[in-house]
C-alpha cells in the first residue's frame, strides 16, 4: 500500500471521513482538529517510523493528504541519506 493510501486510510479511519480530495484542507474542511492534527502525527511517527519534530508541524506539511503524503517523503529519503 502506498504512503497515499495509508495515510488515506487513516484518515478516514479515525476521523470517519469517506470522500475527501488529496489536496483537501484538513483543517479548512474541519476533517481534523488541533487534537487530531497530534492523532496524525502519533501515525505518521509509529506508522513510517520517521521523528517529527516541533518545526515539522506546518500546514505546508501535514494540511492534506497530498502534502502528508510528500512530507513522508522527504523524511524518509532524509533517514536514507544519513
Amino acid at each position: 500500500m502506498s504512503t497515499r493510501d495509508r495515510v488515506r486510510a487513516f484518515i478516514a479511519e479515525t476521523f470517519f471521513v469517506d470522500t475527501f480530495a488529496d489536496d483537501e484542507s484538513f483543517l479548512v474542511s474541519g476533517i481534523i482538529d488541533s487534537t487530531g492534527m497530534m492523532e496524525l502525527v502519533l501515525f505518521l511517527e509509529q506508522e513510517f517510523e520517521i521523528p517529527i519534530r516541533d518545526v515539522d508541524l506546518t500546514p505546508d506539511n501535514l494540511d492534506s493528504v497530498e502534502k502528508v503524503s510528500a512530507f513522508v517523503a522527504r523524511k524518509r529519503r532524509a533517514a536514507d541519506a544519513a
